[in-house]
């Protein structure tokens, strides 16, 4: 196998997760907060909700029939990025910690205390659902 060859099918291990509230601790947006809206395991990179927009000129398509300028949110390597601690409100890393158990669970370096997962908004509902109930 090529050098090549072994660099794309590379999974790197990112300790954030959908949904974590990181602060940028370098470049052009540096200090600024987001929601983390995707992962990119094989790029070693995340994707920050209104971090990191560049501007994309498109051309006139199906989708697009006017073309235009579009605003795209790109990805940003995992290392300019900190997971923000609530107890403390300020940037952290993200260890692991095995529980009696055996199960594993994340942790704020900074802090000790473990991650809680972040409850998924509930959907509205629909007109069946409200008439049956």
């Amino acid at each position: 196998m090529s050098k090549q060859q072994t660099t794309e099918n590379k999974r790197y291990k990112i300790r954030l997760k959908k949904g974590d509230i990181v602060q940028v601790l370098s470049g052009k947006y540096k200090g600024k907060q987001g929601t983390i809206t995707a992962t990119h395991p094989t790029e070693n990179k995340v994707t920050v909700e209104g971090i990191n927009i560049v501007k994309k000129h498109q051309k006139p398509n199906q989708a697009h029939p006017q073309g235009g300028i579009l605003e795209i949110t790109k990805p940003m390597w995992v290392s300019k990025v900190a997971v923000i601690d609530p107890t403390t409100k300020k940037p952290t890393r993200i260890g692991y910690e095995l529980s009696k158990d055996g199960s594993k669970k994340r942790i704020y370096k900074a802090s000790g205390k473990e991650v809680k997962a972040e409850a998924a908004p509930k959907k509205a509902e629909t007109k069946k659902e409200a008439k049956v109930l």
